[in-house]
């Protein structure tokens, strides 16, 4: 593929993300911080005509391996939570299997032979995957919900929890209909001992130019045991942080994004200082990085959301996690955190 066809690919998928298409059913919380995003044209064509610097890793990022051996061996009585790239994460919550946002593909990307593509492989292979008892979805976006991952696991998933509009997506994706639970903002249930409450967060939804906001999008709280992880699946900073923090106190474990922000579309991504005061505003034990080193889709280096938000936490006495791809973390246990990205170019 010629360097002008790759340009145009990566420059669709990123509108996708950055968010320019039309209708509107499903709409944000105010938010009387609101900044204004640039016009779609505009976002255009700076893709097309602005040379990206560093935004792809030259050394290689480091992977640990994972295999079912090791997941099984993990202790049924903790909380585990097992970082495969991106978003995306396998948890082992009191001995079962979760998914959240899971995507295996090379590609964030609605075909796979163009968009943006994965610096690192899985630390493990989707055949190797064990039997997954529920598989929670933020939004639509490719580099969340990936179909040839759906596709593939669509039976090997006891349940899936995904908001209010997103079950269609899933059923086109061959999964059955009586597997799926769809969540509005502020919805709660509960399967195989976890509670899974579907909270706010400000971003949009939409997979074609023609379907913007047709489904909704929203962060997680998963209650498993005594224990309390937050997801913040794709937001801007936004109030909602702090209520969600006023309803749900004692978060043991926050996965905050950080990563893809610009200053061309500031109400969808965080900065890293704003994924800081997101943070503090749930008020959250540890603040674990998501969104970052597995794919190019802003203009940053791919580095800089992690250099900065290592600094910030060191001045603000944070609880920073910052895990090696396929690097486990069990909720509560004692952990010395690598800043393994610190050497790489």
């Amino acid at each position: 593929m010629n360097a002008s066809l790759r340009r145009l690919s990566v420059a669709a998928c990123a509108l996708v993300l950055a968010g320019c298409t039309t209708s509107n059913a499903f709409q944000n919380i105010d938010n009387p911080e609101l900044k204004i995003s640039q016009s779609p044209i505009k976002i255009w064509w700076r893709f097309l005509t602005v040379g990206k610097e560093g935004t792809v890793p030259v050394d290689p990022v480091p992977v640990r391996s994972l295999d079912r051996a090791t997941l099984d061996a993990l202790d049924v009585n903790a909380n585990h939570v097992v970082r495969l790239g991106h978003s995306s994460h396998l948890l082992k919550l009191h001995g079962k299997y979760w998914l959240i946002d899971p995507v295996f593909s090379q590609r964030a990307s609605p075909v796979q032979w163009a968009g943006p593509k994965r610096f690192h492989p899985s630390p493990i292979a989707l055949s190797e995957v064990p039997p997954i008892e529920g598989l929670i979805l933020s939004h639509d976006h490719y580099d969340h919900l990936d179909r040839a991952t759906i596709e593939t696991l669509a039976l090997k998933v006891n349940r899936y929890f995904v908001p209010t509009g997103v079950g269609a997506r899933l059923q086109d994706m061959k999964v059955p209909a009586e597997r799926i639970q769809e969540f509005g903002w502020w919805q709660s249930g509960t399967h195989a001992g976890v509670q899974l409450t579907a909270t706010p967060s400000q971003h949009f939804s939409g997979r074609t130019l023609t379907d913007r906001n047709s489904t909704l999008w929203a962060s997680w709280v998963i209650d498993s045991g005594e224990q309390r992880i937050f997801f913040s699946g794709d937001s801007g900073y936004f109030p909602g942080f702090q209520q969600i923090g006023e309803r749900f106190p004692r978060i043991d474990l926050a996965l905050m994004e950080n990563g893809a922000y610009d200053k061309d579309w500031p109400t969808v991504h965080m900065t890293p200082e704003e994924s800081i005061r997101a943070f503090q505003d749930l008020k959250a034990k540890t603040l674990y990085s998501v969104h970052n080193s597995t794919f190019d889709l802003a203009f940053h280096p791919w580095r800089e959301p992690m250099d900065r938000l290592a600094d910030l936490a060191v001045k603000q006495g944070i609880d920073l996690a910052t895990p090696v791809i396929g690097e486990v973390l069990t909720i509560g246990k004692p952990r010395s955190n690598e800043l393994w990205w610190s050497k790489l170019r």
